[in-house]
């Protein structure tokens, strides 16, 4: 694909398939992603696929997988971006990794601030979820992959109105805010809401919002309280709860307003 020699496929999502690979010109092992064979004509996933390139590709973070590069080939678009020599939270959780306070702590410090960049660079994720980030190999250093359904303010709001229709309501039902699920405007708080779920699912090893059907996932986030983290997990300090307890309120405005504000909570 285009210089790069593709080797293994490593994962796959509903959009895109990503591959280990190999840039010859400068010796480096990379990840190419590539658009599904049959999702090519398909304009809207086309254009969803380049803004995760535009979206990513200014992005420049320690906490985020760098793109770096991004291209067609034979009309098939695809992205270059950073190999990460390690495991998705969510292959964690099957797995059954156990994280102590500590471990979720740090977790999600990094997680908050990865997306206090990106919404400082107007870049609003909207799929913050275990599948999408990872942790590298023998450590905890975060990285925060997969950009694809970012909404990248004011240059990309003409573009909202005719290609984004599909866009009101992406992302993981569990991980949704209240206003993503119910179409509303989504905001940089949206994702620290989906942050929060995701480090209430790390320290208790369930989710705060879970249901038979997508309908009752969608009405516990928009009207139910999770289950007390202090249930399901009596050891952890009430400080770390309150954190926890305040990312996922249901009003975006009395949730954290910025990732610095989490990270330093």
């Amino acid at each position: 694909v285009g210089r790069y020699q593709v080797d293994q496929m490593v994962g796959e999502g509903a959009m895109a398939r990503v591959y280990k690979a190999y840039d010859p010109k400068i010796s480096r092992t990379l990840a190419i992603k590539l658009l599904k064979s049959h999702l090519l004509t398909d304009d809207e996933y086309r254009v969803r696929f380049f803004r995760e390139a535009k979206g990513a590709g200014i992005l420049s973070h320690p906490n985020i997988v760098t793109v770096f590069d991004v291209g067609e080939e034979d009309n098939h678009p695809y992205l270059a971006m950073e190999w990460v020599e390690g495991t998705t939270l969510a292959d964690l959780l099957k797995q059954g990794r156990r994280f102590t306070a500590k471990e979720v702590v740090e977790i999600g410090i990094q997680l908050a601030r990865a997306l206090d960049y990106a919404h400082r660079k107007g870049i609003v994720h909207r799929d913050v979820k275990p599948g999408n980030i990872m942790l590298v190999k023998d450590s905890l250093t975060v990285k925060v992959a997969d950009f694809g359904i970012c909404r990248i303010s004011e240059a990309d709001t003409h573009v909202q109105g005719q290609q984004t229709q599909m866009g009101d309501v992406l992302g993981t039902p569990h991980y949704m805010s209240p206003e993503q699920v119910l179409g509303e405007k989504v905001d940089s708080r949206s994702d620290l809401f989906s942050a929060g779920v995701v480090l209430y699912q790390l320290l208790t090893g369930a989710l705060p919002f879970d249901g038979d059907s997508l309908i009752s996932v969608a009405f516990k986030i928009t009207k139910s309280d999770p289950p007390s983290i202090d249930k399901l997990r009596p050891d952890l300090p009430l400080a770390l709860r309150r954190v926890i307890d305040r990312a996922l309120k249901k009003q975006p405005d009395k949730r954290y307003q910025t990732g610095e504000d989490f990270a330093q909570a």
